[in-house]
């Protein structure tokens, strides 16, 4: 790994720069959603100023620029995660892509009884749709439980898994509320020894550290954009290509079909099978420009640099009198969820933006997972490689602060 100049990339961000209520800003939800550098914005704009055409429909100059564009930035994306461009569906995010494969892939073959696995951590775009797929066809959604460090109890996981009728397992590869990383080359084995498929969030992992799909196992994958550098409205899913090869299309109407009669319609090959009408070409393009910016700077460079950070800011947090960590698993991503006793969060996170300090607070999508801690809300301080341990420091310094006038 090369020496990364880190103050030097974050001048990439003009939104770090701003103050809020007369306090220089401290940015401490990139869980939720990353900044942007100034490198993706510019992309983005250079396609609206300049070579604004729509994708793979016109033969004139600027048609032929943004689909170069457009492909080119699926061809980034997909050697970043070592998968084939044609396996990989450009779509608004996981959400989108999650409710793909419920509707494609699961859908057509779930019958009464059927069980469908699904983690306790799971973001609710990875549980809601697997209730709609139940509600549907009387399946049964099952939780796959977790331990009080935040780590899925994988005992339990295997015997579930080895019960008949279960027909798919939904984890996260990274909890977004618990930071937890989960073993997900493991579970996937365990998966394939049962014949159970796997529909995998990489949502919190994909930003964060090297992914290489083919090596998990999995049989699913869906990341989200705006996580990870990337404009809102973007995002992919992966498949197996015999999977996505079998799968009826999600959504129907142009450009996901070779020809259309009044007596039938005949579907285009994969990708393009699952990207009906006019993508999102500018933030797409975007998140092409995001993958190049995270491999000039290194993932591996991005993971290390996180990890010092995490590892800073727990100690600190831990000074903080009647402060509670959740999720204290051994193998986590930047992502600190905590409680201060007496204090709802949502007073507290209001009280540290007054101090300049952005933290989110509340359920963050995962109702099923904060109730098992046993709390309403938590805090969630979540930190990117372009932080810096200054940050953590005025995240204490506020939490101390606030304390003092809230408990």
């Amino acid at each position: 790994m090369t020496a990364v100049d880190w103050s030097k990339v974050r001048e990439d961000f003009p939104t770090l720069k701003r103050t809020v209520h007369g306090k220089p800003l401290v940015y401490l939800d990139s869980a939720n959603t990353s900044q942007k550098p100034r490198q993706v914005v510019e992309a983005m704009d250079a396609y609206y100023s300049y070579y604004t055409a729509n994708v793979s429909r016109g033969v004139h100059t600027m048609g032929a620029e943004a689909t170069d564009a457009y492909e080119g930035a699926r061809r980034k994306l997909a050697s970043h995660l070592n998968v084939r461009p044609d396996e990989l569906i450009l779509c608004s995010g996981t959400t989108f892509g999650i409710n793909l494969a419920a509707y494609s892939f699961a859908l057509p073959s779930l019958e009464a009884g059927d069980i469908l696995l699904v983690s306790r951590m799971e973001h609710h775009a990875n549980l809601v749709p697997w209730q709609m797929m139940a509600s549907r066809t009387g399946a049964v959604v099952q939780p796959v439980e977790i331990l009080e460090d935040g780590t899925l109890d994988l005992e339990k996981l295997a015997v579930q898994l080895a019960q008949p009728r279960v027909k798919l397992l939904a984890v996260t590869h990274v909890s977004n509320v618990l930071g937890t990383v989960n073993p997900i080359r493991g579970i996937c084995r365990m998966a394939r020894k049962n014949g159970v498929p796997t529909v995998i969030d990489g949502s919190q992992a994909v930003p964060h550290m090297r992914v290489d799909i083919p090596s998990l196992g999995c049989d699913f994958y869906v990341l989200t954009g705006h996580k990870m550098l990337g404009p809102t409205g973007t995002g992919a899913l992966w498949g197996r290509k015999e999977l996505l090869d079998a799968m009826p299309p999600f959504i129907g109407g142009g450009e996901m079909i070779k020809s259309v009669s009044f007596e039938g319609t005949t579907f285009n090959t994969v990708p393009h099978k699952f990207e009906a009408g006019t993508p999102n070409i500018g933030g797409v393009i975007g998140l092409g420009a995001a993958v190049d910016y995270i491999n000039d700077i290194g993932i591996d460079n991005i993971a290390t640099r996180e990890q010092e950070l995490l590892a800073y800011a727990t100690k600190q947090l831990l000074t903080i009198e009647g402060l509670r960590i959740i999720g204290t698993a051994p193998e986590k991503a930047a992502v600190i969820s905590f409680a201060i006793e007496g204090v709802h969060s949502h007073d507290l996170a209001t009280m540290l933006d007054l101090e300049g300090v952005a933290v989110r607070s509340g359920m963050h999508c995962a109702h099923p997972l904060v109730q098992f801690f046993g709390v309403t809300a938590t805090c969630r301080a979540s930190f990117a490689f372009y932080n810096t341990f200054e940050d953590a420091d005025a995240l204490v310094a506020a939490l101390n602060k606030v304390r003092k006038l809230l408990a």
